[in-house]
C-alpha cells in the first residue's frame, strides 16, 4: 500500500478504507439572503446607471457632431444665398441703369457739368468726348451751360467705340470720366470683395460653451 498525506475530506468505514467526504453545506437565513438580494439590486442598478451614462453621452458626442455638419452646410447654403441675392441685385439694377441711360443718355453729363462747374469756371474751352454725334448732344450742352453759368465753349468730339452714355470731360489741368459699365464692375467687384470678407471673418458658433467633452 502507497503512503499519501491525510487529508480531512477522507472518512474511514469499518473496513479502514478511505471515503470521500462530502464538503459541508453553508446555509444562509432569511436576513443573509435579504441583504445579498439587496446588495446584487444596488450593484446592477449601478452598473445600468453607468452604462446609461456612457450611451447618453456618446448620443450627445453624436448630435454635437451632426449639429456641426449641419450648421456648417448652413452657413455654406447662406453664403451661397447672399451671394445669388446680390447677382439677382445686381443684374437687376443693371437692367435699370441701362434702361434710364438708353432714355437720358445725357443726365449723367448734364450732373457732372453742375457738380463740376466752380472747377472749370474760369477755363476758356471745355472738351467732351461722347458716343454721341455733336448735333444730336449741342442743344443739350448749350442748356446746361447756360445753367450753370458757364461762359466758355466747349468742343463735342465724338468716340463711337466708347459704351453708351459715357464721356470724358476735360478743362484745364482736369477732367472727368463717366463709363457706365466700369461703374457695373467696381460695384460687383466691391460686392464680391465685402461678401468674401463676410465668410471669412464670420463668427463660429460655438456648440459646447460650458467646454465639456
Amino acid at each position: 500500500m502507497t503512503p499519501r498525506p491525510f487529508a480531512f475530506d477522507l472518512s474511514f468505514d469499518d473496513g479502514a478504507s478511505a471515503t470521500p467526504r462530502a464538503p459541508a453545506k453553508r446555509t444562509y437565513s432569511a436576513q443573509e439572503v435579504e441583504a445579498i438580494r439587496a446588495q446584487a439590486l444596488r450593484e446592477g442598478e449601478q452598473a445600468a446607471i453607468q452604462a446609461l451614462a456612457g450611451v447618453q453621452a456618446q448620443a450627445l458626442r453624436d448630435l454635437a457632431e451632426c449639429a456641426r455638419s449641419g450648421l456648417a452646410a448652413l452657413a455654406q447654403v447662406a453664403h451661397n444665398h447672399r451671394v445669388q441675392s446680390a447677382s439677382l441685385a445686381m443684374a437687376c439694377g443693371k437692367a435699370i441703369a441701362d434702361a434710364a441711360l438708353a432714355r437720358f443718355p445725357e443726365a449723367p453729363l448734364e450732373a457732372a457739368m453742375e457738380a463740376l462747374a466752380r472747377e472749370f469756371q474760369d477755363t476758356p474751352r471745355l472738351t467732351l468726348r461722347t458716343p454721341l454725334a455733336p448735333e444730336a448732344i449741342m442743344d443739350t450742352i448749350e442748356e446746361i451751360a447756360v445753367d450753370i453759368g458757364y461762359p466758355g465753349h466747349v468742343v463735342v468730339r465724338q468716340d463711337p467705340t466708347a459704351p453708351a452714355a459715357s464721356f470724358t470731360l476735360e478743362w484745364g489741368d482736369g477732367s472727368a470720366v463717366f463709363n457706365p459699365d466700369a461703374t457695373a464692375a467696381r460695384i460687383a467687384d466691391a460686392i464680391a470683395s465685402a461678401l468674401a470678407a463676410e465668410r471669412l471673418h464670420a463668427d463660429p458658433i460655438d456648440l459646447n460653451p460650458a467646454g465639456e467633452p
